[in-house]
């Protein structure tokens, strides 16, 4: 099953134009009357009454700050986004508000949010050298920064972090949990960060054993999803255990159980339109836990 086009937050057509990101001659060519500048609100997107991404001028960059090459749109133009000297930058999951901003747009217009706000909001949490402490400088068009130290002169780049997300089998059930932020009676795919020195296999195993108990064998890749909230790569996984016995980390998950075929296809229709599954509710279709679960009841 192809994922590609149906995941949120990707599919961007803005060409990134690496060549471009160390060329200081292209760069500065770029940043004519002809630029185009993403608008934001702090880290929320600006909507147009059409409801798109609102675009300005360099005009629009605010005194003080800090411009980001986006890449090269599909008429060649370049496209940036502001770092306001104001901007603190922010590790909180989206709100409703901005969920629903979100919503208007185009998966191509998300996915080109997503990935602004993943670097402006990097740029705005990392204006110091976690080395020594001194101020650092955007270089590279924004996809580095550098310590001005001369005597450290670190360089530093925006960071993506592994996140595995996985649907545990057993005797054609799911094993799904819930965290207390979810919607009441809203279930979802295990998920856990990758540590250093793991494997993605190593780290689904891992985090399946500390919040429920599992043994997990098997472990496979199923797709991938982009994730701006701060800046995650969320990396969708299938794996077995051999028995069901659970023994939940209530530090982690509020509750888990196993569901049916039956009580999973329920969940995933009723999502569709807005609705509840008689066992539980499914994560939304912005979520790769959904996009997982249709995946597994397509299999048969």
């Amino acid at each position: 099953m192809n994922f590609a086009a149906a995941i949120a937050f990707s599919g961007s057509r803005i060409d990134r134009a690496d060549h471009v990101r160390s060329d200081a001659v292209a760069l500065e060519a770029l940043t004519d009357w002809r630029a185009r500048l993403l608008l934001m609100d702090g880290l929320s997107p600006q909507i147009t009454p059409e409801g798109g991404l609102g675009w300005g001028s360099l005009a629009d960059v605010t005194e003080g700050s800090e411009l980001v090459f986006l890449g090269l749109g599909e008429d060649g133009r370049g496209c940036f986004a502001a770092v306001s000297p104001q901007l603190m930058g922010s590790t909180a999951p989206a709100n409703p508000r901005l969920w629903q901003e979100m919503a208007a747009l185009r998966a191509d217009e998300l996915a080109t949010f997503g990935g602004a706000r993943s670097l402006v909001d990097w740029h705005a949490r990392h204006r110091f050298c976690a080395r020594c402490g001194a101020p650092t400088r955007l270089a590279k068009g924004g996809w580095q920064r550098n310590c001005t130290s001369e005597t450290c002169a670190a360089e530093h780049f925006p960071r993506v972090d592994p996140v595995t997300i996985m649907l545990v089998e057993h005797d054609g059930c799911l094993l799904l949990g819930r965290q207390p932020r979810f919607p009441a009676g809203n279930y979802s795919a295990l998920a856990g960060f990758v540590e250093p020195g793991e494997t993605i296999e190593e780290a689904v195993a891992r985090e399946v054993f500390e919040e429920a108990g599992l043994r997990a064998r098997d472990v496979t890749y199923v797709a991938s999803q982009p994730w701006p909230f701060p800046s995650s790569l969320m990396m969708g996984c299938h794996a077995h255990a051999d028995d069901r016995a659970l023994t939940i980390d209530t530090h982690e998950l509020e509750d888990a159980r196993w569901f049916t075929r039956d009580e999973v296809a329920d969940a995933v229709a009723s999502a569709d339109t807005g609705g509840r599954g008689q066992a539980f509710g499914a994560p939304p279709r912005f979520a790769i836990a959904n996009h997982l679960l249709r995946w597994w009841l397509a299999r048969g």
